[in-house]
């Protein structure tokens, strides 16, 4: 029964000791010189100016939202092209029903301003 899935299985396992072993040599082989510049934040070169507290525009949060949504649409396109042949003319209606639920939505958010950065 597990059969199929032991090569999976046992790369995923050598991954995460592979994972593991990394981590823990560098613990054990590691120096630890703390000081207050390491300990600083760092973003991108720049010292952080203000709070961490700040509040960001609810526009990050749609497009994010949006990305998400075209990340699972990719998801499920993939596995659909791979069988395509195999699926024929009702598989083709369905997915071309599933994008363009996807598109409408889309349009939806553009017109209702979700992309436009003011």
């Amino acid at each position: 029964m597990l059969d199929p899935y032991l090569g999976i299985l046992i790369l995923g396992l050598v991954g995460v000791l592979n994972a593991a072993a990394m981590m823990g040599v560098s613990h054990v082989l590691g120096s630890r010189r703390p000081t207050p510049v390491k300990a600083s934040p760092y973003e991108s070169g720049i010292p952080p100016l203000g709070s961490t507290r700040e509040r960001f525009s609810v526009n990050f949060y749609i497009v994010a939202m949006l990305f998400i949504v075209l990340d699972i649409e990719t998801l499920f396109l993939i596995p659909w092209a791979v069988i395509f042949r195999e699926l024929g003319m009702v598989g083709f209606m369905e997915i071309t029903a599933f994008l363009v639920v996807l598109g409408v939505g889309l349009v939806y958010a553009w017109k209702k301003g979700a992309l436009e950065w003011d």
